[in-house]
């Protein structure tokens, strides 16, 4: 009955390790971690990592390997920086609300553009992007050093700064319901058509019950998040000037409004279903599998693989400069060490959520699975008060067991 369902062993085996490791933690800290405060940092937190771990599939499905995200995600958010503190504003006005949008995309173009090139390099010019990338992380981590001599760029424009979350940088509570219910109708609205799409072409569909239970399980994952989202209130002095500015009566025991979804938060979901459809549903995606499963294969029914490189790269710096506007305003400000290590934790979140190193296989949901258990490593161990280089030691074995499992799981299941 259980297997009607259809649910991929791994993803399962994901979220049980998820939920172990959450049980564990807030064992451990008598109850701190399962708190609507911390599970609202986690996201926050977890949510540059995510956006490139989605596009690092691409990347290691096509048989690749991107070392310079990191870096990049650096000289990306120090010119993003340095564009809107010293440029923008004599341009358009102090203060201007154009400042964002510019800025946001002048980033996501120049991430594109470097992802692009390093493709090109690797499909045409046929270098690995092994080397290419090692090359992109010293490269792009010494040009942001140069783009403003190693210093500090702040203050950031403030509505830029709300693309990082933070107290102001929410949707509030009525607002997330809207978008949680929202999110909950478009995941089954994506189950009927795929139903329907399977149905029609003759393959085998599940039974109704099934897919209802599948709906019912995501609906309640997705409404339930939004319910403790709107559960941790604004700090006190937060919420009184929210209540000032809006005219609003303050309770003799206190205000309770609710922080609700962070916006970095929403930008992961919706890249995420941008990726997911992308992956499954055209035929850009189709040809990257493809790629990645044999590669002679694809050349011969006429698929670009060189072109095909340049694209994912290209995506994979698109992404990256999406990673640099939540990072950069998370910090309010942009510093030389802004992505250092991130590569590492990208391709380990990736990885971790079943994306197969030899190409071929990986899934969206499975990398941000992966960032969330990354992040919630992280996390937990700084709350018990384990040192970092300790805390590093630890992440590196779950890598190496993670693929020692995928390995495993491989040789038995012959996929």
């Amino acid at each position: 009955m259980f297997g009607s369902l259809g649910l991929d062993p791994r993803l399962l085996g994901m979220i049980g390790a998820l939920v172990f490791l959450w049980l564990m933690f807030d064992f451990v800290t008598g109850g701190r971690f399962l708190t609507p405060r911390n599970l609202f940092n986690l996201s926050v937190q977890t949510a540059s990592v995510a956006v490139m771990a989605t596009g690092m599939v691409f990347i290691i499905v096509t048989r690749n390997i991107d070392l310079s995200v990191g870096s990049l995600l650096g000289f990306v958010g120090m010119i993003m920086g340095t564009l809107q503190l010293n440029y923008l504003p004599a341009l358009v006005g102090q203060g201007h609300w154009s400042i964002w949008i510019i800025t946001v995309l002048v980033g996501i173009s120049i991430g594109a553009l470097i992802g692009a090139f390093q493709g090109w390099i690797v499909g045409y010019l046929t270098v690995p992007s092994f080397i290419v990338t090692l090359g992109g992380l010293l490269i792009w981590r010494g040009a942001a050093w140069w783009v403003t001599r190693g210093q500090t760029v702040s203050p950031l424009d403030p509505t830029f700064n709300l693309l990082g979350g933070g107290t102001a940088g929410t949707l509030g509570a009525t607002l997330s319901w809207t978008v949680g219910i929202l999110a909950s109708l478009v995941a089954v609205l994506l189950m009927l058509a795929s139903r329907r799409k399977k149905s029609r072409h003759g393959f085998v569909v599940k039974p109704v019950w099934a897919e209802a239970t599948l709906a019912a399980m995501l609906t309640f994952l997705i409404l339930g998040f939004v319910y403790l989202m709107n559960a941790y209130p604004l700090p006190r002095r937060a919420a009184e000037r929210y209540a000032e500015a809006h005219g609003m009566e303050i309770p003799a025991d206190g205000l309770f409004i609710s922080h609700g979804i962070a916006i970095p938060v929403v930008i992961v979901l919706v890249v995420a279903l941008i990726m997911s459809i992308i992956a499954t549903r055209t035929r850009f995606g189709r040809y990257i599998y493809a790629f990645g499963g044999n590669p002679d294969a694809a050349e011969l029914s006429g698929i670009d693989t060189r072109w095909l490189t340049v694209k994912v790269f290209a995506l994979m710096g698109a992404l990256t400069a999406i990673a640099a506007v939540i990072a950069s305003a998370r910090l309010r400000s942009v510093g030389n060490d802004l992505g250092t290590i991130d590569e590492l934790r990208v391709i380990a979140a990736a990885v971790i959520g079943g994306t197969a190193l030899a190409g071929g296989f990986g899934t969206i949901q499975g990398a941000i699975l992966g960032a969330i258990i990354m992040q919630s490593l992280q996390s937990g161990m700084a709350m018990v008060g384990v040192d970092a280089p300790l805390q590093s030691i630890v992440v590196g074995i779950v890598l190496v067991l993670a693929v020692y499992i995928d390995i495993v799981y491989r040789k038995r299941t012959g996929v």
